[in-house]
């Protein structure tokens, strides 16, 4: 039996955590996946859907009420996995599209976009999601709805929304056939890029790698 339906002998599947849980393992098993690189041409769509997905568990545990865990003091989940090799897989497969710019709160006034990495981005965000789900497999439900729901607001929930941005923006640029212009130095070590739009180079390898799986050829 998969750790993805592990839980459903034993738990009623109507339960929010059961559900909550259901979604987050059903990410970290796509994104695993498509980190593989078998199917390079499908990644930005796979990787959007999947996206999208997990913010609609991440909106309903933005919605609900406050989980306050049963335990006190968070129990040790044990090692961290690491998730270098995912990270660098996605770095290779994303190459021409990793590097992406984004503004943290679009409520703070003046701030200017800052860089980001895709790769850096998921990576995080499975970190997030794993850990919660060491709590789950072990039995400590409140513990991981808790630290999903305080993640979300802390962290995986901004950074998934960002990366959904950039997906849907290089689709969209396939699908209108807008080649995106080079931004010759942008990267993460920047400190500030200033206020103008970020681009970056992906127009004619992107036209390539998603726009022809996807039935739309150059210059169309």
């Amino acid at each position: 039996m998969s750790d993805a339906t592990l839980h459903a002998s034993t738990q009623n599947p109507d339960d929010f955590v059961v559900q909550i849980a259901d979604q987050v393992e059903s990410f970290l098993v796509a994104v695993t996946e498509v980190a593989k690189g078998d199917e390079p041409e499908w990644a930005v769509p796979f990787l959007l859907l999947e996206v999208s997905q997990l913010l609609l568990a991440g909106g309903r545990l933005g919605a609900h009420e406050d989980i306050v865990p049963e335990e006190r003091y968070e129990p040790d989940p044990g090692p961290e996995p690491d998730v270098d090799e995912l990270r660098e897989n996605y770095a290779r497969l994303l190459d021409p599209i990793d590097v992406y710019s984004e503004v943290f709160d679009p409520y703070e006034p003046r701030k200017a976009p800052v860089p980001a990495r895709l790769s850096d981005d998921l990576a995080d965000i499975i970190t997030d999601l794993r850990h919660g789900m060491a709590h789950y497999r072990a039995g400590r439900t409140s513990e991981a709805l808790w630290w999903w729901q305080f993640s979300y607001f802390s962290n995986w929930g901004p950074t998934a929304s960002a990366v959904l941005r950039a997906l849907q923006s290089v689709l969209i640029h396939v699908r209108l056939n807008q080649p995106l212009e080079e931004l010759d130095g942008l990267d993460t070590d920047q400190a500030a890029v200033g206020d103008e739009t970020l681009e970056f180079e992906a127009g004619r390898v992107m036209a390539e790698e998603i726009g022809e799986p996807l039935g739309i050829r150059p210059g169309q």
